[in-house]
């Protein structure tokens, strides 16, 4: 099936009735059919003994309005490869709309005219409106996502939930609570080869596990249900300095650099003063361990992360991440976010709100709780965001994903994460819905604005 695109964008000044019209045809990503030809961990299969599923009717089908429901539209041009299914963070849609009428005060969504948009015989006819005072700014390009992606994209402050849709829910509670730990304490998943490393601090050493679990291939003694993963690999590597500080509680975390090593953090959190950090870096290719402590002049922090897997139900709280050679740990005060150069400490900056974060986790409260994670190339926390280029968008803050103790683990569309509460443990999976499932680059860039309203026909078509 090849399908073809058209778009008319209409600009029409409200004082003078002039009517600006682009008409651009545009080229279809992978996106759709990555979502209907891949099962990473059996993600869409629905036996009852696997968990809750997402029902595909009336969420993701009809793929139109459905899987394909919403509109992105972009500031910057977007580049042209089928691969390309999701756009940096430093070109973020400046409006957007979803397969419904625009009821809140969001005014960067528009309205689909649901009398106008309808089934055609081989395809379907999308338009959207958008008011003087909605979808201001440059558009440079167009692209067709899901109606969840065209709800808030990636979060705004009316809701930020819409980005993660949850289509599993996999219990893991007769797991027991050592072989969870390792799940827990998850720091990369290796999609491509069916692995996952698992990295804790224990006995004065690091550990290190490498585990095989099923993605995309399944043995001939193997479910997809967490029971059967296999440790491959253990490594434990004694170390001089680092350790996890605090007494009762037990402060660090472990994060992929994404730069061929892991990184270990522990701090206890200083509302004055400086930071004291210790800090381990981990081969991936040896294993091998480079280690220190770093004093970080008038920087005050909230704790990295907090560890327990001894205790009645495992424990892990995350509130860093790490991107492009930076860790980012919030201030103490929930002001801001403190960018550190993990190769350079006299390379640190503060990076300022603008407002009190409420600092709340993404996922339900509970024994575990995620604060931080990188999705793409943007740091998520629960009620902001960080653009590559450090800038802070305000969101919402709802939490919108369920039990999670790791950060998510991207596969394309795919977002996978593990974690639990008081003996409820789970792993969860989600489709990151802001996904570009065509791209449309405009060959002049338009400026819409409050004199202007706009309307965009769309009409997707199959052709022979």
């Amino acid at each position: 099936m090849k399908l073809k695109g058209t778009m008319m964008l209409e600009l029409k000044d409200e004082a003078t009735g002039a009517v600006e019209t682009v008409t651009e045809e545009n080229m279809v990503t992978e996106a759709v059919n990555d979502i209907l030809g891949m099962n990473p961990m059996g993600v869409f299969y629905s036996e009852k003994e696997l968990g809750d599923v997402l029902a595909w009717n009336n969420v993701l089908l009809p793929i139109c309005p459905n899987m394909v429901g919403g509109i992105l539209l972009f500031p910057q041009a977007l580049e042209e490869d089928a691969a390309h299914i999701y756009e940096g963070s430093g070109n973020l849609p400046v409006a957007y709309a979803s397969n419904n009428v625009n009821t809140t005060a969001n005014t960067a969504r528009g309205s689909m005219n649901q009398t106008e948009s309808k089934p055609l015989e081989n395809g379907y006819k999308f338009v959207w409106e958008f008011t003087p005072s909605q979808g201001n700014g440059t558009i440079a390009a167009v692209a067709l996502t899901s109606a969840q992606g065209g709800q808030n994209a990636y979060g705004s402050l009316v809701g930020d939930g819409s980005a993660f849709l949850k289509v599993k829910k996999l219990d893991i509670g007769d797991l027991g609570k050592a072989k969870q730990a390792v799940l827990f304490e998850a720091v990369e998943v290796d999609f491509g080869n069916d692995l996952l490393y698992s990295i804790t601090f224990e006995d004065s050493s690091v550990r290190v596990r490498k585990v095989r679990i099923p993605v995309f291939t399944v043995g001939l003694n193997e479910k997809l249900d967490d029971s059967t993963y296999t440790v491959l690999e253990d490594h434990a590597a004694a170390t001089e300095t680092f350790l996890f500080l605090g007494s009762y509680t037990k402060y660090g975390e472990f994060l992929d650099g994404k730069d061929g090593y892991w990184y270990g953090f522990s701090n206890e959190g200083n509302s004055s003063g400086s930071a004291r950090m210790l800090w381990v870096r981990i081969s991936k290719e040896d294993y091998s361990l480079t280690e220190g402590e770093w004093t970080l002049s008038n920087a005050k922090l909230m704790a990295v992360g907090e560890r327990d897997m001894e205790s009645t139900y495992p424990e892990r709280n995350c509130r860093c991440c790490m991107r492009g050679g930076y860790l980012y740990v919030p201030a103490y005060d929930k002001k801001g976010i403190y960018k550190i150069n993990v190769a350079n400490t006299a390379d640190v900056s503060l990076i300022s709100f603008g407002f009190t974060s409420k600092m709340k986790p993404l996922c339900e409260s509970g024994t575990c709780e995620l604060f931080l994670t990188l999705v793409g190339d943007l740091v998520v926390g629960g009620d902001f965001q960080v653009t590559a280029d450090d800038q802070v968008i305000h969101t919402q803050g709802s939490a919108r994903l369920g039990s999670a103790a790791t950060p998510l683990f991207q596969y394309k569309q795919f977002l996978v994460g593990w974690g639990g509460s008081y003996g409820n443990e789970y792993r969860h999976m989600y489709l990151l819905t802001p996904y570009l499932a065509t791209i449309n680059n405009l060959a002049s860039a338009v400026v819409k604005d409050a004199n202007k309203t706009m309307k965009i026909t769309y009409t997707l078509t199959e052709e022979a």
